[in-house]
């Protein structure tokens, strides 16, 4: 759940649910208490006991009290006066207040006979009424308040007087104390409901978090989260686990770096090793005087060139490894036309192929006008990597090395296949890898750097392309690589 709507829900919470059970606990313990005075015909009831809302009926009930009382003092003959009583009963503010006035057990006047006829005869005897005027009487089953005055009528009989008002709603303290009680356990009832929820849905997650931020912080990589939530929190585990991967990731491959570049030091090391030694056996041999005769001079004086063009070749290898591991290998992307650009670089490399005894075959399969986007000084790298190391491993008297450049539908696609020893199939896939070595002796006939192929995988790829291998053992290797074709938007399409 997103934390907007978690944040409506609380506020709807806070609000809705404490009315909603206030309102049901107000009805349980009003109805409680309702059924209890119901329960009572005739309950003697203080003023004291009364809230203020049965203040205010009290009040209007005592004023009629008071005067019919007042008038009994002065002149009690009056209250058997029925238009001095209609007076009294017209002049009674309270709608649902009137007056009832009882001769011996019958009923001599009313101001509300329909009322009057229900709760006449539940009134209390004569003498039997508290006439202090901080009492009265409530009958619950009739929701009535009542006052009670007893006075003597001219005849000697015995009459009472009674002041009757309707109870709209009795509220006593006792309800206020109970719903202040609910009230207050309804709040913490909520609150800790929304607390826990909070808790759950927040705190949580968030501690499991910052748990598992440290054992990233402690490098512990393993520390997975999996969660199906959503919103936020559901969000943010998932960034963790992808942060999780990513850092997993880059430092494994950190390491597999680390590892790579000192193995590609010492396979330098070793490899400059090899040709220095030469160089000083063999200028070592020169200041001794063994090169006595000019022909025994000039082998010598070739032989260190050509260990210095080895050292110069594992120089050029470092220097542009930097740049691949740097991403920072210089391009400059031209239109080129295939059939001229692959007709100058097998003539330029079939000259030294030529010197080597290696036969060089050429076929172009594409139209004249095919062209793709590339960088020519690199591309010429790719070509020359790939027949270096067809040279490197040939293994025939006669080695033959063919060029093919094929039309692939939207791409051309450069096969360059020799008939050397091939690759064991269990290498295959390996040998774009940066420092793999299929010769594990790495003598310094065929030993390298073992980044020739991982260097041609990256050019390729930069260019848009693919690059892959097929050999068989015994009868050579063939390098297939993929380029886009240039085609040109005529009629702004």
């Amino acid at each position: 759940m997103k934390f907007k709507t978690r944040l409506r829900v609380t506020f709807i919470i806070i609000i809705v649910v404490p009315l909603a059970l206030i309102a049901c606990a107000f009805c349980i313990i009003g109805l409680y208490l309702m059924n209890t005075q119901k329960g009572l015909p005739m309950e003697r009831m203080d003023y004291g006991y009364m809230s203020e809302n049965m203040r205010e009926i009290v009040n209007s009930t005592e004023e009629v009290y008071l005067v019919l009382q007042k008038q009994a003092e002065d002149d009690p003959s009056l209250l058997a006066d029925k238009e001095y009583l209609s007076r009294v009963s017209s002049g009674i503010s309270r709608k649902s207040t009137y007056i009832i006035v009882r001769k011996d057990a019958e009923l001599y006047y009313t101001g509300n006979e329909e009322a009057a006829k229900l709760i006449f005869s539940r009134l209390p005897d004569y003498g039997e009424g508290d006439t202090s005027e901080d009492s009265g009487y409530y009958y619950g089953e009739f929701d009535k308040f009542v006052k009670q005055l007893d006075f003597t009528f001219p005849d000697g009989s015995r009459g009472s007087v009674f002041v009757i008002s309707r109870v709209n709603a009795l509220i006593s303290r006792h309800l206020l104390v109970d719903m202040m009680i609910a009230i207050v356990l309804i709040l913490i009832f909520t609150g800790v409901m929304l607390t826990r929820w909070i808790h759950k849905g927040v705190f949580d997650p968030v501690n499991e978090l910052n748990v598992a931020m440290q054992e990233i912080k402690e490098g512990n990589f393993e520390y997975a989260l999996q969660t199906d939530a959503k919103g936020e929190i559901g969000e943010l585990y998932r960034n963790y686990e992808d942060m999780r991967l990513r850092l997993k990731e880059s430092t494994e491959e950190g390491r597999q770096n680390e590892k790579q570049n000192k193995e590609f030091i010492s396979n330098i090391s070793h490899d400059l090793k090899t040709p220095i030694t030469a160089i000083k056996g063999y200028v070592e041999g020169i200041m001794d005087g063994v090169t006595n005769t000019p022909e025994k001079m000039d082998k010598y004086i070739k032989t260190i060139y050509n260990k210095a063009n080895d050292m110069e070749r594992l120089i050029n290898e470092l220097t542009f490894y930097s740049g691949i591991d740097n991403n920072r290998i210089p391009y400059n992307f031209h239109r080129i036309n295939v059939a001229d650009y692959f007709g100058d670089c097998v003539e330029e490399v079939g000259l030294d192929l030529e010197s080597k005894n290696i036969r060089l075959n050429y076929s172009n399969l594409t139209s004249p006008d095919t062209r793709v986007i590339a960088d020519p000084e690199q591309m010429k790298k790719v070509i020359n990597n790939i027949i270096s190391n067809s040279v490197k491993y040939m293994d025939k008297p006669q080695g033959t090395i063919d060029i093919r450049i094929l039309d692939d539908g939207d791409s051309v696609r450069i096969e360059i296949e020799d008939n050397g020893k091939g690759i064991a199939q269990k290498d295959l896939p390996r040998i774009f890898e940066r420092f793999y070595r299929t010769d594990a002796s790495r003598n310094s006939a065929q030993g390298g750097s073992g980044i020739g192929l991982s260097i041609v995988k990256k050019i390729v790829e930069d260019h848009g392309g693919y690059i892959w291998a097929t050999s068989r053992e015994g009868e050579g290797t063939c390098m297939h690589f993929v380029l886009r074709k240039y085609v040109e938007l005529q009629g702004g399409k």
